[in-house]
């Protein structure tokens, strides 16, 4: 049974037998002997394995089989080995902030509106009638992308981490009962590229159960992608506030000038070829015109983009306090903590030792 469920946890996640032998230190040869029931795994392979796969050693011994969770890429990283990496990596994340709440007693259930239908009904109306009411409900006003990424992890419970990879252009989420929401940005990426990925990937949470089913399961398919990148175009550049942006910068009755689009495109925190693509569809513009000014715009793009950025975390601030306070409360040991917070034993131990600042501990001296 283990072998059958050790098979069939690769060929759901799409890797290698090379992959697998590149994450988890097992050589390939053991490997196979272990998914052909010739070999039973000991318990330090189990371990391993289940930390490349991010479950539980207790999913290979279940009677009943549930499928692995499923990531959903825009464009999966390049070579098996990477996306493997990554994907376990995700997971695992994903796995150890659910344990978290469950230790400190702060489960969050996730709350966004829940869409369903049949995929070959979805129209464009309804992705651009998704995006207000989204907006609407979270209030996130006319710059969505300057809250978007806070409202989500703290009033909606989705679980946002941040990882370095390649492709820059792309991004994964993964919905399940177990494990959640939960999304994963790139954070070679800047941040108003950032905001984008974002707003793509919460469509696919959002209309989870209308697209994840048959062939599309695991690969969104490129009608799907489109309609993410309207959403997202439409979440974090509203029509209204744009044409009220683009109607102050020429009020002079002039045309708009390209060193304006960056104002307006910092204005909503996006990059300027998401304006323009914006801009596009909102005013009807020609493509090659649409074409021509990113074009220009990237030629001196150096010299007029002057937006301070910051590398990401990459795991959520609840998650850190989540992992402190689980360790103080003794929930977890020092080097369980280490190893969830990225940080040495003797880091976790100063962190351990620290006793927390109330307010009855303040005492203000008079005057």
């Amino acid at each position: 049974m283990i072998g059958e469920r050790l098979k069939s946890a690769r060929a759901d996640r799409g890797w290698t037998l090379e992959a697998l032998s590149t994450q988890t230190g097992i050589p390939m040869s053991s490997l196979s002997e272990f998914e052909n029931g010739h070999r039973e795994p000991r318990l330090t392979h189990l371990e391993a394995l289940a930390k490349a796969y991010g479950v539980t050693v207790a999913w290979f011994l279940e009677a009943h089989h549930t499928e692995p969770e499923v990531v959903l890429w825009r464009d999966r990283p390049d070579g098996n080995c990477q996306a493997a990496a990554i994907e376990g990596q995700f997971l695992k994340f994903c796995r150890w902030y659910c344990q978290l709440e469950v230790w400190c007693d702060e489960e969050r259930p996730c709350f966004l509106p829940e869409v369903s239908g049949e995929p070959e009904r979805f129209t464009w109306p309804e992705v651009h009638r998704l995006a207000s009411k989204v907006r609407h409900m979270l209030d996130l006003g006319q710059q969505p992308a300057s809250s978007l990424l806070s409202v989500l992890e703290n009033s909606c419970g989705i679980r946002i981490f941040h990882l370095a990879f390649e492709p820059s252009g792309t991004a994964a989420c993964t919905r399940s009962e177990e494990l959640g929401m939960a999304i994963l940005l790139n954070s070679a990426n800047k941040r108003w590229r950032r905001n984008y990925d974002l707003a793509h990937e919460l469509f696919h949470l959002l209309t989870w159960r209308v697209f994840r089913r048959g062939d599309q399961t695991r690969q969104a398919s490129e009608q799907e992608e489109k309609f993410a990148n309207a959403f997202a175009s439409s979440l974090l550049i509203p029509e209204e506030p744009l044409r009220e942006s683009v109607a102050a910068a020429t009020k002079s009755g002039g045309s708009l000038k390209h060193i304006e689009l960056f104002d307006i495109a910092r204005q909503f925190d996006v990059s300027v070829e998401a304006l323009l693509w914006r801009m596009h569809f909102v005013f009807n513009r020609k493509q090659e015109v649409t074409e021509r000014d990113i074009e220009v715009c990237k030629a001196f793009r150096e010299s007029v983009e002057v937006r301070e950025d910051t590398e990401p975390p990459s795991l959520p601030p609840r998650f850190r306090a989540l992992a402190i306070r689980a360790l103080r409360e003794g929930q977890m040991s020092v080097g369980r903590a280490a190893e969830y917070l990225g940080i040495s034993r003797r880091e976790a131990m100063k962190l351990d030792e620290l006793e927390d600042v109330t307010d009855d501990s303040i005492a203000l001296s008079p005057a």
